[in-house]
């Protein structure tokens, strides 16, 4: 009889000399990869948010090629902490420092403009313009210098676009290190609460932080060979928590077989080639689902899906073919002190076993109540915003964001960020009046021409604060004016309309790639369960779940990070993760039930496969929980919601959907007239048929 490749393979993966062989290849590839691309520096995280072909694009793209004087500003904001006014002695002090700074640092100092109520000043500061680079180091030089130099009495803060920038800079000082640490601690203890070993837990950890460090390396390769941001703490939470599964489930198998083999080694490659289709398939799944994010149209969003999909192979890689190996070489007291052998007693169906049977005694209702609960949580998104003022873009106050909202408390909302409108072929004096009657316009400035161009220039002031979402739906209304006139050319632009463009975009992206991400869940369990249906019912139970886990996520982080929306780019990330992350456990759940129908009744093969994956999917859920959860360590909310909505989303699929759900959903299929699998594979008996046995006896 012809042995299949697939058990070639896993024999000589972990015979006595193939084991060797195999891990000094690794080893040596390894070895190549570091000493070749360890020189390489990670690509900068983009610094614009500017979207290709937008009109606030077009606009920045104008002004900047039309403009010979090149310069960046910045503001600096004065205000007494106690809330006096500030008077003249205030004033003529803050005077003097404009003039030192200007001769100290080498920028331009502005005419002190005092707010209406006297409570706060503002210095607009200006300086010409290298590198963005450059910019951020005379900007660092400017704080520093305003550090040296206190006022008594007076608060002495910078703000503006740049000081953002440098924020997020200093905000990820250190962060990417400190993620890592975290993520690396969190696998660690969930290793050793499963696995209960000193040695054992130590194996997988290892491989995948070398894993994480080789995805690290071909992901910095990437981005400076095609343009790509992206943010790398994510990167290795998503190495880390994929690969950790992968070895779960492995190792889990492995573990099974040596209950019943005398031999470790054959155990080993029976353990591989039987969670190997269940690995590919789920590694498959969320490679494809990360690769359909190269189709954003965002180039952070489109950065993270392409290095991210490179990176989750890479841990499928080294799961595959490099722990089991090691895992040979260490034997069967690997395991200790907890060593499986095949004379030990076999345990009876566990709690996820018997969860499963009682569920699947009222199939029906159980996953009627079960849809019902989901659908409630997933209804909280119709009360969910979508967009994040600008300062609640970071978690902690900074000094950016602190200024910014004392310039808000205490000048006109749009003054210091006003909306840029260019035009051409039109009669700016009926645009300028037609737009002046819009809501929340304050007033409407000046026109004068834009260099040597026929586009005529002038600003809108806004009347609301420019970072929030009143100011986005302004920029809405003042587009949908200028196009109803129905003549010539009009853009708008500046900081409001960017942040409108980034928003409509995101969403764009969502619609664009959700649709693709569910249908390739849908060929990947169609292509494991054989059969439309099940792959279908299967598909709409993890979109219902990944739905109730936004839901759910949004409302916990509306408390836990104090703000009122998501940010832009959370419900695509979330969606992707959640969808392609939860459909692993259903992949693992469903391979283990239709390899267990080949000799049991679909009953006690659902309740057997609960029982045998339980543990290790409960194990890999709390994994990537846990990873996910480590986000919170960064500064910027997005990575905090990310983080928290992931992690509930993994907890909810974990525990409720594989737990209760999908066997309510095997046992509702089962009952029709289909099988629930295809040709291909062997067909599972029928419910109506009587089972083999009324109590299953399964492996620890």
């Amino acid at each position: 009889m012809k042995v299949p490749v697939i058990s070639r393979v896993g024999d000589s993966l972990t015979s006595r000399r193939g084991a060797r062989i195999w891990a000094a290849a690794v080893f040596a590839v390894i070895l190549v990869l570091f000493g070749a691309l360890s020189s390489i520096q990670a690509p900068a995280r983009s610094a614009s948010s500017l979207v290709d072909g937008s009109d606030s694009a077009q606009v920045a793209e104008l002004l900047e090629a039309n403009t010979t004087d090149s310069q960046s500003s910045a503001l600096l904001v004065a205000n007494r902490p106690d809330g006096q006014v500030l008077g003249n002695a205030d004033i003529a002090s803050l005077d003097q420092r404009s003039t030192a700074l200007r001769h100290d640092v080498g920028v331009t100092a502005g005419r002190t403009l005092a707010s209406e109520d006297q409570q706060a000043a503002m210095v607009p500061l200006t300086w010409g313009t290298v590198s963005d680079q450059a910019d951020r180091e005379k900007l660092s030089e400017i704080r520093d210098w305003v550090q040296d130099h206190r006022a008594d009495g007076m608060a002495l803060q910078v703000t503006g676009s740049t000081a953002f920038a440098v924020d997020i800079t200093n905000a990820f000082a250190g962060a990417d290190f400190t993620l890592l640490a975290v993520t690396v601690g969190i696998v660690a203890v969930l290793l050793i609460l499963t696995y209960r070993s000193p040695v054992l837990w130590l194996i997988p950890l290892v491989v995948i932080a070398i894993a994480d460090r080789s995805a690290s390396l071909v992901a910095n390769l990437l981005g400076n060979a095609f343009d790509l941001h992206f943010d790398s703490g994510v990167l290795s939470v998503l190495v880390f928590g994929a690969g950790t599964n992968y070895a779960l489930l492995l190792i889990s198998r492995y573990r099974d077989e040596l209950h019943k083999s005398a031999d470790h080694r054959q155990a080993l490659s029976r353990a591989w080639a039987s969670s190997f289709e269940a690995i590919l398939t789920s590694n498959l799944t969320v490679v494809l689902a990360l690769l359909t994010l190269g189709l954003a149209a965002m180039e952070d969003t489109r950065g993270l899906g392409i290095v991210c999909a490179a990176g989750l192979l890479i841990a499928a890689v080294f799961a595959l073919f490099l722990l089991p190996p090691v895992l040979a070489m260490c034997g069967r007291n690997a395991f200790w002190p907890l060593i499986p052998r095949p004379d030990q007693e076999a345990k009876k169906e566990n709690f996820f076993g018997r969860a499963a049977r009682s569920v699947m005694n009222r199939p029906g209702l159980n996953l009627a109540a079960l849809a019902v609960l989901l659908l409630v949580l997933a209804g909280a998104l119709t009360g969910t915003r979508i967009g994040l003022d600008q300062a609640q873009q970071f978690r902690t106050a900074t000094e950016s964001t602190n200024a910014m909202q004392t310039l808000a408390e205490h000048f006109p909302a749009g003054e210091t960020q006003p909306i840029t409108v260019l035009a051409q072929d039109i009669d700016t004096e009926v645009l300028r009046h037609d737009l002046s009657s819009v809501a929340n316009v304050k007033r409407v400035g000046e026109v004068h021409q834009l260099g040597k161009t026929a586009w005529q220039q002038f600003t809108v002031i806004p009347a609301v604060d420019p970072s929030s979402a009143h100011a986005q739906d302004l920029v809405e209304d003042l587009r949908d004016t200028a196009a109803a006139i129905g003549r010539g050319q009009v853009l708008v632009g500046g900081q409001s309309a960017e942040q409108l463009d980034s928003h409509q975009m995101h969403l764009r992206d969502l619609y664009l790639v959700a649709p693709l991400i569910m249908a390739i869940c849908f060929v990947m369990l169609g292509w494991l369960t054989r059969s439309w249906r099940t792959a279908l019912a299967l598909g709409l139970a993890n979109l219902l779940s990944a739905a109730a886990a936004v839901g759910l996520g949004s409302l916990v982080s509306s408390i836990v990070f104090e703000a009122d929306a998501l940010d832009v780019q959370v419900p695509l990330l979330a969606f992707v993760f959640l969808v392609a992350l939860g459909v692993d456990y259903t992949i693992f759940l469903t391979q283990r039930v239709r390899q267990d129908a080949q000799a049991l009744d679909l009953r006690e093969a659902v309740v057997m496969a609960a029982s045998r994956t339980g543990s290790v999917i409960t194990s890999a859920g709390l994994v990537l929980a846990g990873v996910f959860a480590a986000l919170a360590t960064l500064p910027l909310t997005v990575l905090g919601q990310l983080g928290l909505i992931v992690g509930l989303g993994v907890l909810l699929d974990t525990f409720v959907v594989r737990t209760l759900m999908l066997p309510a959903l095997f046992a509702v299929l089962g009952s029709g007239k289909h099988p629930i699998f295809g040709k291909a594979s062997p067909p599972a008996k029928s419910f109506a048929q009587p089972a083999i046995q009324k109590e299953s006896k399964i492996d620890a």
